[in-house]
């Protein structure tokens, strides 16, 4: 059975393509998981679940975070990251590893968004590099399970 490896979306970002180009770009998320797919299939299962719900995040973060099939979780929060402390608790409580992902550079943004509720209780953090911060979390967890299969 291949290993999952799972993306995470929170608050707006289903509007990707459409919200705000300068900041987000002018590409669905839908059409860039498709590459990210391809680009991966060989190797991992890459899902990919999006809620504009705090709670439903959370439920999904508990529902996969101890999965040994589960490689890791890529996670953007989106605005959930400066705000909620229930999602941070939520990653410190599961045993899958997160990477914390966002496509603007939060700190050349309003001070808001230099604070991470997130950002403790994973494993890294990827900002500013557009949709391709996640690919470099995927390639993160894809280099870790190639040491792993190395290993065994």
């Amino acid at each position: 059975m291949k290993k999952q490896l799972w993306i995470i979306n929170g608050a707006n970002l289903n509007l990707l393509g459409k919200r705000e180009p300068s900041i987000y770009g002018n590409q669905s998320f839908e059409e860039y998981f498709d590459t990210l797919k391809n680009s991966f299939s060989k190797e991992v299962e890459l899902c990919y679940f999006q809620s504009n719900h705090e709670g439903k995040i959370i439920d999904k973060l508990h529902e996969l975070g101890f999965d040994d099939t589960i490689v890791g979780i890529v996670l953007n929060a989106g605005a959930f990251t400066h705000t909620s402390v229930a999602i941070g608790d939520a990653i410190s409580s599961i045993n899958t590893p997160v990477i914390e992902v966002h496509i603007s550079n939060t700190f050349a943004r309003e001070e808001f968004r230099h604070k991470s509720y997130l950002s403790k209780n994973c494993i890294g953090v990827i900002v500013g590099f557009g949709m391709e911060s996640y690919r470099l979390g995927i390639e993160y967890f894809i280099n870790e399970l190639r040491t792993e299969n190395q290993r065994s």
